[in-house]
């Protein structure tokens, strides 16, 4: 199909990319056979040091444990950071200069920063002046960590998709007399949900991921950090990473999957018929209405 920004392929345009299509994949059989050939090399395939993971302790001990907390901290961070986010676009979007400029500065100052710092910063203020357990601090400063950033990065997700909605939704809403929160809250947030979907999933990806930064330097116990417990134990440091990172990708992987049929289920649940009223039926409606009754039952909504 043409379009705009597509050409469909001459016979030529196909050959070429049949070809591309065939060198890309050699290439990446003998990078993966390459890969396979170094480990088998190296000792690394070695039954004994994938073992482990076929017994109930290693999970048990060492994974389920830290997927558990990887899934906590991210979960809490989801919560938090999606309102607050939503709050701090809807903000920089305000006529009043009182709401809108501390919110775009908050909003600029934290997306700046490293979330691996933010992540020190709140462990170095949770140790100075809160009482809170050292066990339990990890956690609370991955999170703080995470909620500052993402907030920060979806505010402006949640801006972008507002204002990518037609200016006319806005003018409608404000013929008929709504105010601008209602304008909003009924309006314009439910169309540009969809919109925001893809990149709002795709930042809660990075949360669940940007989780392993608080067991490099603050020792949160999640999974990458039981990871380097399991592998000390047994000696398996490449079999230990290569399972953790499936892991990620098998959670992230159902993370998109639902949003993705989410996403389908919010365009099929506001997609339109697509009928046209005839002049006949929009005078039967306008009538039933004058009249206090019904409309027809042959009119098409």
């Amino acid at each position: 199909m043409t379009s705009v920004l597509y050409d469909t392929p001459g016979p030529k345009a196909k050959r070429r990319n049949l070809l591309f299509s065939v060198v890309f994949f050699v290439l990446l059989a003998l990078l993966l056979w390459w890969v396979w050939q170094t480990l088998d090399d190296k000792g690394q395939l070695k039954w004994s040091l994938w073992k482990p993971f076929t017994t109930s302790e290693a999970w048990t001990t060492y994974l389920l444990p830290g997927l558990a907390d990887t899934l906590k901290a991210a979960a809490l961070s989801m919560v938090i950071a999606l309102p607050l986010g939503a709050v701090l676009g809807i903000a920089r979007m305000s006529d009043h200069r009182w709401v809108r400029i501390p919110a775009g500065a908050v909003v600029e100052f934290f997306r700046a920063i490293p979330v691996l710092l933010l992540m020190l910063f709140a462990n170095e203020f949770y140790v100075r002046s809160t009482g809170i357990p050292s066990d339990e601090r990890p956690l609370y400063a991955v999170v703080t960590g995470l909620v500052l950033y993402n907030a920060s990065v979806l505010a402006e997700v949640v801006r972008a998709g507002i204002l990518s909605l037609p200016k006319g939704q806005s003018e409608a809403a404000m013929a008929i007399g709504l105010r601008k929160s209602q304008t909003m809250t009924s309006i314009l947030l439910p169309q540009a949900v969809t919109a925001m979907l893809p990149a709002i999933v795709s930042q809660l990806v990075v949360i669940v991921k940007d989780t392993a930064l608080g067991g490099v330097m603050l020792g949160f116990t999640e999974l990458l950090n039981t990871r380097s417990t399991l592998a000390a134990n047994y000696a398996n440091v490449i079999p230990s990473f290569i399972v953790v990172a499936v892991i990620f990708i098998v959670l992230n992987f159902i993370l998109t999957s639902f949003a993705s049929w989410l996403e389908g289920w919010l365009r099929r649940s506001k997609r339109s018929t697509g009928a046209v009223l005839g002049a006949d039926k929009v005078d039967d409606l306008n009538a039933a209405e004058l009249g206090g009754g019904t409309g027809t039952g042959d009119a098409t909504h």
